[in-house]
């Protein structure tokens, strides 16, 4: 097992069961350096999900980094981002058996999305039924203005990365 905890730099640390930090990573989309405020993971720890303070989903496909996390083949991808709310998500549930993932704002909005693309299905509290296998139109909340991001590069998943910057003195300036 391992345990995943999200950090106010925007960092998900994933930790073995004895204390050990495994891998420290970023996400890859343009939003990379926001806290994150919510961690979730479908119940057969195929995804990792988190939210963050300025109101973003990122998705994570984890199943093969878990299967051998000695295995550097083995990587962890973002696969998708979207904008879930204008304000800081405080919660995140994935529902497998719909596949949905349901996130609730610090503003008491709570949402539910499909999981596999980010499409929005509606709101808690709305007067129609939701609405779950009709994904063909594309809405948004709104108070969010961009639709779901899919990430296709692999080679591009940002690590966290440790760099050395030695102090360099020029006696002429």
């Amino acid at each position: 097992p391992i345990l995943a905890s999200a950090h106010e730099n925007g960092c998900i640390c994933l930790w073995s069961t004895q204390g050990n930090l495994v891998k420290e990573l970023l996400p890859f989309s343009k939003y990379p350096s926001v806290p994150l405020t919510a961690l979730c993971t479908d119940i057969s720890t195929k995804m990792l999900l988190a939210g963050s303070k300025e109101g973003h989903i990122m998705c994570w496909s984890i199943a093969s980094f878990l299967e051998d996390p000695q295995n550097s083949k083995n990587q962890i991808k973002e696969e998708l981002c979207w904008r879930a709310h204008s304000n800081e998500v405080v919660a995140l549930f994935h529902e497998e058996e719909k596949n949905v993932v349901v996130t609730a704002s610090i503003d008491g909005s709570v949402r539910l999305w499909h999981a596999m693309d980010g499409y929005y299905l509606g709101y808690f509290g709305q007067p129609r039924k939701f609405e779950l296998s009709d994904i063909r139109r594309l809405i948004l909340p709104c108070d969010v203005n961009n639709f779901p991001t899919i990430i296709k590069e692999e080679s591009k998943h940002v690590e966290k990365k440790k760099f050395e910057y030695p102090l360099m003195l020029d006696r002429d300036k």
